[in-house]
């Protein structure tokens, strides 16, 4: 019988690394709980990082997002955070592997709505959020009855076409609503390149305008989140009464 060299004996079975990495999995978890605040607390927060005054126009805010990849998932999380408090989120596709690269999604929420899987993870930021969601396909036939009633459009498809069809329809039938899309934020050129601009009197668009995906030049959570960014403080500025970028 062959004996085991040193170099295999140093070599640990890969049933042992799992349950090693068990154990340390259950003592970080050991005596953990998580505390739900207030709404009062965190509105308190709130108001101590921003003032009363901001907040309230913050609180009072709707905004509907359409599209929950890297800028709509993005664009809800900041919008989250500073404690705006009525978001409706609009998409019809599940969470995809292919998303993780730059969506704030989980391996957990592999398959599921990203309605569900986002509106579940801003519930962790702030509870006490008034979130609505529709799971579908926002199209020509649908697209007035889903926007209606919306405050501030946020428009954050990854598919031109799409793209096209939803702003086009928001400044057809609806011309004063507030509406902010983005064009133009693939690969990893300078984040000087992407920028805000006003273009017409209700509609802002945010990005380079020029750089399409492509191969070697794909979406990536750097670029992709700087141009989230740029809607997501145009929705807040337009919240707080700014109108100009």
């Amino acid at each position: 019988m062959r004996e085991e060299t040193d170099e295999e004996k140093e070599v640990p079975d890969q049933k042992e690394m799992s349950q090693e990495v068990n154990d340390i999995k259950e003592k970080m978890m050991e005596g953990q709980t998580t505390k739900i605040l207030t709404k009062e607390e965190i509105q308190a927060a709130l108001e101590e990082r921003h003032s009363p005054e901001i907040q309230k126009k913050l609180s009072a805010g709707h905004v509907t997002i359409a599209g929950l990849g890297g800028l709509g998932s993005n664009v809800a999380y900041a919008l989250a955070r500073i404690g705006v408090g009525h978001l409706h989120l609009i998409d019809f596709d599940v969470v995809d592997i292919t998303n993780l690269n730059r969506q704030q999604y989980f391996m957990e929420h592999l398959g599921m709505y990203k309605t569900d899987a986002l509106k579940s993870l801003l519930l962790k930021i702030n509870p006490y959020l008034d979130i609505r969601t529709d799971c579908v396909k926002v199209t020509e036939e649908n697209l007035i009855s889903l926007f209606e009633d919306a405050g501030i459009v946020c428009e954050a498809f990854d598919n031109p076409e799409a793209k096209a069809m939803l702003v086009n329809g928001i400044l057809q039938h609806f011309p004063k609503k507030k509406l902010v899309s983005a064009t133009g934020m693939a690969g990893y050129g300078s984040s000087n390149t992407i920028r805000t601009e006003h273009l017409m009197k209700n509609f802002y668009l945010c990005g380079d305008r020029v750089t399409e995906p492509g191969y070697g030049n794909g979406l990536m959570a750097p670029r992709v989140a700087i141009c989230a960014a740029h809607e997501a403080n145009m929705i807040t500025r337009l919240l707080l009464g700014e109108e100009e970028i």
